[in-house]
């Protein structure tokens, strides 16, 4: 059913190429004297066409649109009542029919190569099928109506009308080909920010996961032990209890393990490669503009880099710089500035986000990067999470790195400072 409907569908098409093309090619211009030979557009457009219509059989394209042509310029000469009979007006225009078949046949020789040829070589291969078509159309008026043979400077206007043609059509082509290709590789660009913002946040939960099978691991030993104890100590039914509960926290870690199986498996698919440095800034302050616009705020965000390289830890970098810059945004009240600077120092790459907020109070600094601690109330006087710098800090810790916290020079806001081996980044080349 589906065949059929695709077959139908390109039946459409090619009805569409013939109809065009013979529409077009009453825009023309005779060369010689008389109507005996017309150079129109429908040559450009069935070129345009077969360039831009490549799933389309090229030589039944090419025979169905001869036909078309045919009948539509005899049926256009029978309207306008010239005194011809049918035959006659048929003859005279069965050698368009021919160009279009020779044209489409050449054109499928070199369908396989077309996109290996550059746009200037491409003109003039379609050129010289052009011109063989030309002459495969006046060899046909030569048969069939005897017309005589022309002289050698109409065959060389003959070869400068189709370089002229051709090239016009192979120009729009390309032009319409770079115009598809730049608006792939803006999807492509939107869809690799998606997948980077998926990455930042899903780097975060599969950090924290890992942390609580730890942490899983670590109870269910204590959880056990304490079993032992009771059991030897005589405490049956307090022990039988324990021991229950040890069991339930042992499936709990087994369901998060095949979870975070899952989840790295969806990591490793989803993100892959590397990044420079650069393109990592570039994209934490592209994110962060949208989050400060949602949230109604006015912020300038400035970014210097003056060592730059690529690395393939991109993800992790961008779940740091993403939480960081986003505290900032959220500490600035309505207006303000946010800067990122990227540089190395000696052995160290080192990050730094400055905002032009309140700044960070000496008594909140020693508790900054514990969980569960916040200075964020929402208006209903909630307490956010807390979480976020302590898992800054802990990712820091991964790389062996640390983090640091002061008092922007100038503005008065928050500085914060990573500072991470440069050889746990930077990938080899």
């Amino acid at each position: 059913m589906m065949g059929t409907s695709l077959m139908k569908h390109k039946y459409i098409q090619i009805l569409m190429v013939s109809v065009g093309t013979a529409v077009a090619g009453e825009f023309k211009i005779n060369p010689f004297n008389g109507d005996i030979f017309r150079i129109g557009l429908g040559s450009s457009a069935f070129l345009l066409f077969l360039l831009l219509m490549r799933h389309l059989p090229y030589i039944t394209t090419g025979i169905a649109t001869g036909v078309f042509v045919l009948l539509f310029r005899t049926s256009l000469d029978l309207v306008a009542g010239e005194g011809m009979d049918i035959s006659q007006i048929m003859g005279r225009h069965c050698s368009a029919m021919v160009y279009y078949i020779v044209f489409a046949s050449g054109m499928a020789l070199i369908k396989t190569r077309l996109d290996t040829f550059h746009p200037l070589v491409l003109g003039g291969v379609a050129a010289a099928i052009d011109l063989v078509s030309n002459e495969m159309e006046l060899l046909t008026r030569l048969v069939v109506l005897g017309t005589p043979s022309f002289h050698l400077n109409e065959w060389t206007f003959l070869m400068a009308i189709a370089m002229l043609r051709t090239y016009f059509t192979t120009g729009i082509y390309s032009s319409i080909s770079v115009s598809q290709m730049r608006i792939v590789q803006k999807e492509q660009k939107r869809r690799i920010e998606q997948m980077l913002g998926f990455g930042s946040g899903l780097y975060g939960e599969v950090f924290y996961l890992k942390k609580s099978i730890d942490t899983l691991e670590n109870v269910t030993l204590n959880s056990y032990d304490l079993y032992r104890s009771l059991k030897d100590e005589g405490h049956q039914p307090q022990s039988r209890q324990v021991l229950d509960i040890t069991q339930q926290i042992h499936e709990v870690k087994k369901d998060s393990q095949r979870i975070l199986a899952g989840l790295v498996k969806l990591v490793d698919r989803e993100v892959t490669g590397d990044m420079p440095l650069s393109g990592i800034l570039l994209f934490t302050v592209k994110s962060n503009t949208k989050y400060a616009e949602m949230l109604g705020k006015q912020i300038v965000f400035h970014y210097q880099i003056t060592s730059d390289y690529t690395t393939a830890n991109y993800i992790p970098l961008l779940t740091l710089l993403n939480n960081l810059t986003a505290n900032a945004v959220e500490a600035i009240k309505e207006k303000g500035t946010v800067s990122l600077d990227v540089y190395e120092k000696g052995d160290l790459t080192v990050f730094t986000v400055t905002d032009s907020g309140q700044g960070v109070k000496d008594r909140d600094r020693e508790l900054l990067f514990e969980p569960g601690f916040t200075t964020k109330f929402d208006d209903e006087g909630v307490a956010a999470t807390g979480i976020g710098l302590s898992h800054v800090r802990d990712i820091v810790e991964v790389f062996q790195g640390e983090v640091t916290v002061g008092t922007a020079p100038y503005t008065g806001g928050a500085l914060f400072q990573i500072l991470i081996p440069t050889v746990m980044l930077r990938k080899e080349e």
